[in-house]
């Protein structure tokens, strides 16, 4: 390998060169049959999402704080799934993409600030349904407009404070090596490993910082489902117990698709090390698309107000 010279290192640490995304790490050869699913997925996001943010918006009967944290919820999704698709479509389609440095932080600020903030919504939403059960003479006194949007802004400037140091983080280190991420899209850790300098800062801060905020999310979303449960099972009648629990059937399915594989990849990259880099990449590429997906869908089936709106929607355009 040839030396690297001064001049090299200071081109390299001023930031003004592009990154490379290569895409799946040996799967080049199927990236284009791997974008036909990819890109359908995407597409039923972008519907799904836009289809429940309309109904909410255009239906007053639907003007209730479970959801306008839906509708957040929705938002991030097309947030989250937006910043990254369209670049890795591109990539399956064209071969390996070029992104400019600043690019690249925007791209992963998004990502991580995105995924931080469904988190945090998906929290909000179980404390929604524990006062709702729980307190439900208390609900509209509780959870008025004001307070709603004071959890709402909350929620998002927490996202924001946590990711923002990341970007610092990056800024700080020299990349005098290699700019080829092996990926679809950019990722903190993933760009701080090219560098030339000590990175235990950004993998401390990187691992540490969100996984513990997730963490908290999940034990208070953990301890409000507890005291749920504790009030349904001490409702009198059956059929009490049924559409209660029935409240809360499709917000514990969009738990469970958002938790489980997120801890699956974070846990797998950080401690698997006999996991392969082409199954991270492409479980990465997965979670960023089938999540938003399929959050509209068990909406639109398990909660009664948005399928009967849906199928009216529908209906009225059939009839036109």
């Amino acid at each position: 390998l040839p030396e690297t010279t001064p001049a090299m290192y200071n081109l390299s640490n001023d930031h003004t060169g592009d990154f490379t995304l290569l895409g799946i790490p040996g799967l080049g050869q199927y990236h284009v049959w791997i974008s036909i699913p990819f890109c359908f997925i995407y597409l039923a996001a972008i519907v799904g999402n836009s289809i429940l943010l309309y109904l909410i918006a255009v239906e007053h009967s639907l003007h209730a704080p479970m959801f306008f944290f839906l509708s957040m919820l929705a938002m991030t999704d097309l947030i989250l799934s937006t910043t990254c698709v369209p670049k890795t479509l591109t990539i399956f389609w064209l071969g390996p993409q070029k992104i400019s440095f600043p690019g690249c932080l925007t791209q992963l600020f998004f990502l991580h600030c995105s995924f931080v903030l469904d988190s945090a919504i998906l929290m909000a939403m179980a404390f929604d349904r524990y006062v709702a059960i729980c307190s439900p003479l208390r609900y509209t006194t509780i959870l008025t407009p004001r307070t709603i949007i004071k959890i709402a802004v909350g929620i998002s400037f927490r996202s924001f404070c946590i990711i923002l140091p990341v970007v610092f983080l990056l800024t700080r280190l020299p990349f005098c090596r290699t700019r080829i991420i092996p990926h679809t899209y950019c990722e903190h850790i993933g760009v701080a490993r090219l560098a030339c300098a000590d990175i235990s800062v950004n993998i401390w801060y990187g691992f540490g910082v969100p996984i513990m905020t997730v963490i908290s999310d999940v034990i208070l979303i953990a301890v409000s489902y507890s005291l749920i449960l504790r009030a349904v099972f001490r409702l009198p009648s059956r059929d009490a117990r049924h559409k209660a629990l029935g409240t809360c059937g499709s917000h514990v399915c969009v738990i469970l698709m958002f938790y489980t594989p997120a801890f699956f990849s974070i846990l797998a990259h950080r401690f698997g090390h006999n996991v392969s880099r082409t199954f991270h990449i492409l479980f990465a590429n997965l979670y960023i698309v089938i999540p938003p997906a399929l959050n509209p869908i068990v909406y639109g089936v398990k909660t009664k107000q948005i399928r009967d709106k849906v199928i009216f929607l529908f209906s009225t355009k059939a009839m036109e």
